[in-house]
């Protein structure tokens, strides 16, 4: 057994130095040390302003406040202005800076990271540190690295994969981006927030190993990036919330990765005063509940040591001077076009091309086109919630396309935002109203479902109330959701909130009744089963009469909010079978969050997987579709075959839980590991994706580096016409000699290369130590797998062509550090 810590081949835990009170190896007076060098006691001057700070100053800079000047930012702390601290401006930024003004509105970070180029993650997080700072922001509330446990994840989009090291990788580059230019990057969620199902209450349940193993290697990457900032989860892990949660905020966090930047928490995320912040928390957001008034008084009873506030102080002044923003700094001016082009190129080098059979894309120059969808002609740009980013516009894919290639005929296929209502008894295309406006009426019933469309402006909770039957058809949401706008159904094309409601009308009249309670506009429409019908029926119609087909298939999601299927929404798959049936050459195009179920997948030509492709989505989509490129992607993501063949299908405890509890029983089989171990046959496997050419994998060769690595050289030969993009990819199997619970195989390495036609490259990929180590819970860290080890070099978890055997030994203990 070898211990990677004694051979310096993992985080050291640290011995601080302290002056009172100290909590698990963590001083109050704030003390640190990273990889390996200690930080001076003091900073000059932060020192000075802590000591010149009153206690009412310092609380000030640990918990939100209102904005007076808000830019449309998530979160602001006004500052200091008579010692000279500038107010602190915190954004979302998942897929762009989300304030009031227009950004740049890239791809999600799934689609991002599909990819595979840490390179290109460095860029995108450039993009955004520039904007952010030119559009008056400090923090950028990203990225987010929790892995993608379920496909029902809310979230998914707004982070990167299932796989430690990719996420490692990606997280790591992404945040060196965004503080290139002078914007304080928040990883976020520590730790184990992997569902928005119950996200503020739920208890996960994890074992050490899978907790290391599996969740924290792209928050430990995060630390050794430089990361500013860690924002807390609003879960609990093993009984305590994140946000005070002192094995994850102390042990691992500041002891054994040596992390010096400050903890905050998710909004409202917050538990305690005393208990969160002698653990490790640092500031409290949005507001002051428990780090204001009540640490306040705290600190005055004596139940709280000032030397703890004085330790947050100490970390947020710290990071701030480190970015040189204890100083009123020239910010710079966005640059549009460098934003788009970067836009451009992600959502490209994304795609993922998941079938194309008997060269059903490209597209044929010349050939008749028919396009269906509702998303083919309304721009999806991003997802809800704190994902979702003002652009300055976005083009459709329809008129990319028709831009493209001229001539191309459309169809609605579905309809999302509904049709007026005969019998209403008001205009339904539009009614304005003042405050207090009431209508009264009836509609009549016919036995069938119809969906009721609410169109309204103002904030999303401004809606008029609309009493069918006496009951609130569209009732207000719990919890944060009602405010997280954005995606594609959330906001009809002009502009006004769209909320939906379905409801079987049975036979006979049915009153309805609308009080509006401020001076609105308001639409009230329907879609029924007629609409539907005849909207199926017209897209059928434009396929058959056109060579080829693309059609638009969409998903929506957003934060506080699981999925509840696999399965398309609304009347999709039944649009998806009438138009293969009426034209087998049909492209399926999915602007989806997630994983998807796809029963219709054997009738279609092809299917290409865009996600949320950001504002340059429409060109982007176009260029792939015509084969201005080729689909440059590759899976992140296992895509399981239906609902009940996925990691967490079939048992409650670990998904979404019981009594509050959610159980990671799986371990560290986590994403394509389990379809690995328990022997179940995905739809798509982690790292799949087709070309426009076809690569072959020849002469591989593996030897051991001499530090506890491995290396694996092959050759990748473009065997096809077309110059193209390959991502091959390096799996490792389990040692012989550790004696915890191993994956059956695990990703390892991984290249992205451009080949001409018939070029031939060799291709050197190094897997470092850590990757080829578990974690021991006896131990009480890394260890390294010596032994004989299984290689494999494939195109996907689940196409593995070469294969090698390598002994990794024992490498001899650094000497000192």
């Amino acid at each position: 057994m070898i211990l990677l810590t004694a051979l310096g081949l993992a985080s050291p835990t640290y011995a601080w130095a302290v002056d009172t009170e100290p909590t698990r190896g963590q001083g109050p007076d704030g003390t640190a040390a990273s990889h390996g060098q200690r930080l001076d006691r003091t900073v000059p001057r932060v020192e000075r302003l802590l000591s010149q700070l009153t206690l009412d100053e310092k609380l000030s800079l640990l918990h939100g406040a209102p904005d007076p000047a808000s830019l449309g930012q998530a979160g602001h702390l006004p500052g200091v202005p008579r010692l000279g601290i500038p107010p602190l401006r915190l954004a979302d930024g998942p897929a762009g800076v989300r304030v009031a003004a227009p950004a740049t509105a890239l791809p999600a970070p799934v689609l991002l990271a599909s990819a595979f180029d840490p390179g290109l993650a460095r860029r995108y997080g450039q993009v955004i540190g520039h904007e952010g700072r030119a559009l008056g922001q400090d923090v950028l509330l990203s990225p987010m690295v929790n892995l993608l446990r379920t496909p029902y994840g809310g979230r998914d989009f707004e982070t990167f994969t299932e796989d430690p090291l990719l996420a490692a990788d990606l997280v790591a580059a992404e945040i060196r981006g965004i503080q290139d230019e002078g914007l304080i990057a928040t990883v976020k969620h520590f730790a184990l927030n992997n569902q928005e199902a119950d996200r503020e209450r739920v208890d996960v349940r994890v074992d050490e190993q899978t907790l290391h193993e599996v969740e924290l290697r792209g928050f430990e990457a995060a630390v050794e990036a430089g990361v500013g900032c860690v924002m807390g989860a609003y879960n609990k892990v093993d009984g305590t919330y994140a946000c005070e949660n002192a094995h994850l905020l102390t042990d691992i966090l500041r002891d054994r990765w040596g992390f010096t930047g400050w903890v905050m928490t998710d909004w409202s995320a917050a538990h305690s005063t005393g208990p969160a912040l002698r653990a490790g928390l640092d500031m409290e957001m949005p507001d002051g509940t428990y780090f204001g008034a009540a640490l306040k008084a705290a600190v005055e009873r004596g139940e709280v040591p000032e030397a703890y506030v004085d330790r947050a102080v100490r970390r947020i002044l710290t990071v701030r001077e480190r970015f040189g923003h204890l100083d009123e700094t020239p910010r710079p001016v966005r640059d549009a076009a460098a934003g788009a082009a970067v836009a451009l190129e992600v959502a490209k080098a994304g795609a993922v091309l998941l079938r194309n059979e008997n060269g059903t894309l490209p597209l044929r120059a010349g050939g008749s086109l028919a396009v269906i969808g509702a998303s083919a002609d309304y721009p999806f740009v991003s997802g809800g919630g704190s994902a979702h980013v003002v652009s300055a516009g976005a083009e459709s894919p329809l008129a990319a396309l028709r831009r493209r290639l001229g001539e191309v005929a459309y169809a609605l296929g579905e309809d999302l935002f509904g049709k007026a209502i005969p019998d209403a008894g008001f205009d339904s295309e539009g009614q304005r109203v003042e405050a207090g406006w009431v209508h009264e009426g009836s509609l009549a019933g016919d036995g069938e479902e119809r969906t009721f469309v609410l169109h309204y402006t103002g904030s999303p909770v401004s809606r008029p109330d609309v009493l069918l039957d006496g009951e609130e058809l569209f009732p207000q949401a719990p919890g944060w959701g009602e405010y997280f706008v954005g995606g594609l159904t959330t906001t009809a094309p002009d502009g006004l909130n769209v909320r939906r409601a379905t409801r079987r009308l049975a036979p006979g009249p049915h009153t309805l009744r609308i009080t509006a309670h401020e001076a609105q506009l308001f639409r009230l429409r329907h879609i029924t089963a007629a609409t539907r019908a005849r909207d199926v029926a017209e897209a059928a119609e434009a396929a058959r009469a056109a060579e080829q087909v693309v059609l638009f298939a969409y998903e929506d999601a957003s934060e506080s909010l699981d999925r509840a299927t696999l399965a398309l929404p609304g009347n999709q798959e039944r649009l998806i079978e009438a138009v293969t049936a009426a034209n087998p050459r049909t492209t399926v195009v999915l602007n989806t969050s997630s994983a998807t179920a796809m029963p219709w997948l054997a009738r279609t030509g092809a299917v290409l997987q865009m996600y949320y492709p950001g504002q340059e989505g429409a060109a982007a989509t176009a260029a792939v579709l015509t084969g201005d490129c080729d689909a440059g992607g590759r899976l992140t993501q296992t895509f399981p075959v239906d609902d009940a063949h996925h990691p967490v299908a079939g048992d409650a405890r670990r998904y979404p839980g019981t009594d509050g509890v959610v159980a990671y029983t799986e371990g560290v089989h986590a994403g394509y590991r389990w379809y690995d171990a328990q022997g179940v046959r995905p739809l798509f496997s982690f790292g799949h994706g087709l070309s426009y050419t076809t690569f072959a994998y020849t002469g591989l060769a593996v030897r051991a580096d001499g530090r506890g690595g491995v290396e694996a050289e092959f050759t990748v030969v473009n065997t096809g016409a077309r110059d193209g993009v390959d991502i091959p990819q390096v799996y490792v199997g389990p040692s012989p000699d550790v004696r915890v619970a191993q994956a059956v195989r695990v990703l390892a390495g991984y290249r992205r290369i451009a080949l001409k036609a018939g070029e031939r490259r060799r291709v050197r990929i190094g897997v470092a130590a850590r990757t080829l180590s578990s974690w021991d819970p006896g131990a009480g860290g890394w260890v390294l797998g010596t032994g004989a080890r299984t290689v494999w070099v494939g195109a996907s978890a689940g196409e593995l062509r070469l294969t090698a055997e390598v002994v990794v030994r024992p490498v001899a203990p650094v000497r000192g550090r």
